[in-house]
């Protein structure tokens, strides 16, 4: 019997992490802090909170953080209209939700952010929960998003198997007990996302899809 399969979804279903890079380093800018885009993209896929204070230090100016984080919330909005799927995307989750697989979205975003991914992957006949920051007191590395993923597909740990692209969601699936499978569409070298607790590692969606019957997903999984 299939179990609960746990889905990032920046970097991971849709190419969306490096408009995220370039929404923030302008958020930044805007608050007088010149940050590398390199140093922002290895920081992308934690909560707005956790990644301002990894790129500015426990020393900034606190309140700053509502006007930056309000600034690339702003900023990325003007993309909500045509943020790009990655292929084959939408296909591995009705393919999974076919073979039996509760498939949940556990993500950082939330309110319409949420709303223009999902449309992107367009898939919500596939999806039946979703895991948003909204939902959690903290997000990843926390196990908390992927914990709360597992018991809104009603399973365990043990028969679930979470999907992500940096090294904050490899840490959450491990420190959650879960199988963790990794993407490289995120730009997060191999070696970081296997270091990070990947048991698997594919190219992007449609290469795992391609791939399905000997992934973590294959038969005899869940």
């Amino acid at each position: 019997m299939a179990g609960a399969a746990i889905f990032d979804v920046d970097g991971t279903l849709t190419d969306t992490n490096h408009l995220h890079v370039v929404a923030w380093w302008e958020a930044f800018r805007q608050a007088g802090h010149i940050v590398p885009m390199p140093d922002i993209h290895r920081a992308v896929g934690l909560g707005s909170g956790d990644l301002i204070e990894r790129l500015l230090g426990p020393d900034r100016d606190p309140g700053q953080d509502a006007a930056i984080s309000s600034a690339h919330t702003v900023l990325y909005a003007t993309y909500f209209d045509r943020l790009p799927p990655f292929r084959g995307a939408g296909d591995l989750l009705r393919t999974l939700a076919a073979r039996g697989w509760q498939v949940v979205l556990a993500t950082s975003a939330s309110g319409a952010e949420l709303d223009a991914l999902r449309r992107a992957v367009n898939a919500d006949d596939a999806i039946r929960a979703t895991a948003s920051s909204d939902d959690v007191d903290r997000g990843k590395p926390s196990p908390e998003p992927v914990e709360l993923a597992c018991r809104l597909a009603g399973v365990s740990a043990e028969r679930a198997v979470f999907v992500g692209d940096t090294v904050w969601d490899m840490e959450a699936a491990d420190r959650a007990g879960v199988t963790a499978v990794a993407l490289l569409s995120g730009g997060i070298p191999r070696a970081d996302l296997q270091g990070s607790g990947a048991e698997a590692v594919y190219l992007d969606a449609a290469d795992l899809l391609a791939r399905l019957d000997e992934s973590p997903f294959g038969s005899g999984s869940g």
